[in-house]
């Protein structure tokens, strides 16, 4: 008997040793193990040991990587202290927080794929990054815009970076192409001919009027700052102006279909009329208002599943009513509310929404002065809402960080800048 546990004892530790071990991989078995792991865990890989890190560092790795399907997005977050505290993403996989390598700069303004475009609010310069690996190149300066910047868009793979410049209604745009690394001359959009109804209530835009001849503007970049003005009931003139967080200051968002045609951007106007721009045909139109002149809203504009969908903040009979509309077949159709109960915690706090949409997903930071604000992840096909949860701050301190706007991006090791 004894003998018989002894023969199965030695059996079991003669299967032990022989059972195949993470390190006893072939060396392209293990490149495809660690390309299926979590994004966030890509950071720790060249700390494990030394094959790792010559693993994390081949060329078989990122095509392995490049073979995994689509990722759950990552929202590259942003404070209005950003130059001051470190890039954090949220692993909408995990629903955690993750860190971002080597942003150079400390507003982002564009997002595709893998990868997000950062301008230099001094000069301009453009630069694109890779945040989950840090890699980072400067784009060629654009050609001298004759015009100032209204809109930045970014697309496809290859990717396309595109200045939107002007005012309307005189817009044009200048293309960066990453395959061949140039920019093509500014070229002059047209608006598309009668593409919606006009709406009476629609403001018109400031130093659009034809019969202005008489009208001493001085500067019109100076003073068009995105007040709209309207009648009330009683007669009134009245102004109201569209809050804009900086963060989102020249933000679009691209539908497309999946190999990169048919990119259409849909963008903000200066007095918060939703603008989209057919980047092929060259044209442009604006959308119909969503709401009356008379109610005071914050608006964004995002793009999900090659949708375009407006979120509007609004109050309404002593609440607050936060909405997502989507624009098709000519008209806006809401498609998913926040419940009551969550945004009634915004009423009087006349706060801002800034928002991103990535898949099926939107983020939605809310932002006020007097401390209501909150970022929240909406699926737009069910109508689900969450709240994100609080991230201490950068210092190490217990007051937790207020993001005002987000940018999403699909964490991509092989994603090459």
């Amino acid at each position: 008997m004894a003998a018989a546990v002894a023969a199965c004892g030695g059996k079991k530790r003669k299967h032990e040793r022989s059972a195949p071990e993470l390190g006893q991989l072939h060396e392209d078995m293990l490149e495809r193990v660690l390309a299926r792991l979590p994004p966030a865990s890509f950071f720790r890989l060249r700390g494990v040991c030394r094959q790792w890190r010559e693993a994390a560092g081949s060329p078989a790795f990122l095509a392995a990587c490049a073979r995994v399907p689509a990722r759950d997005p990552w929202f590259l977050m942003l404070s209005d202290r950003q130059e001051d505290r470190p890039a954090v993403a949220f692993d909408a996989a995990e629903g955690a927080w993750a860190r971002c390598r080597g942003a150079p700069g400390p507003v982002p303004v564009a997002a595709a794929g893998g990868l997000v475009l950062y301008r230099a609010p001094d000069t301009g310069a453009l630069t694109v990054a890779n945040p989950l690996t840090g890699a980072s190149r400067p784009l060629p300066p654009p050609p001298p815009p004759a015009s100032p910047l209204h809109a930045v868009a970014m697309y496809g793979s290859p990717y396309r970076v595109v200045l939107i410049l002007g005012k309307l209604p005189d817009l044009s745009m200048a293309v960066f192409d990453s395959s061949t690394n140039t920019w093509d001359d500014a070229v002059a959009l047209s608006r598309k001919p009668d593409a919606y109804p006009a709406d009476a209530d629609a403001p018109a835009q400031r130093g659009d009027d034809e019969d202005d001849d008489d009208v001493d503007d001085g500067d019109d970049e100076d003073d068009d700052d995105g007040t709209v003005f309207y009648l009330s009931k009683a007669g009134v003139v009245m102004a109201s102006n569209i809050q804009r967080s900086t963060a989102r200051e020249y933000s679009s968002a691209v539908t497309c279909r999946p190999d990169g045609t048919d990119a259409v951007a849909y963008f903000l106007s200066n007095s918060g009329a939703v603008v989209s721009c057919d980047l092929t045909r060259r044209v442009f139109a604006e959308l119909p208002w969503i709401l009356p002149l008379q109610a005071e809203y914050s608006i964004d504009v995002v793009a999900c599943d090659a949708r375009a969908y407006a979120v509007v903040l609004t109050e309404y009979l002593d609440t607050a009513s936060l909405r997502v509309w989507e624009f098709a077949d000519g008209a806006w159709l809401q498609v998913a509310a926040m419940p009551p109960a969550m945004s009634h915690a915004f009423y009087g706090a006349k706060a801002d929404v800034n928002c991103v949409g990535h898949g099926g997903r939107i983020m939605v930071c809310v932002s006020s002065g007097d401390g209501q604000s909150g970022s929240f992840l909406c699926e737009v096909g069910s109508n689900r809402w969450e709240e994100l949860p609080r991230r201490a701050g950068g210092d190490g301190g217990e007051e937790a960080t207020d993001f005002v706007a987000a940018f999403s991006f699909e964490p991509r090791m092989e994603a090459a800048v």
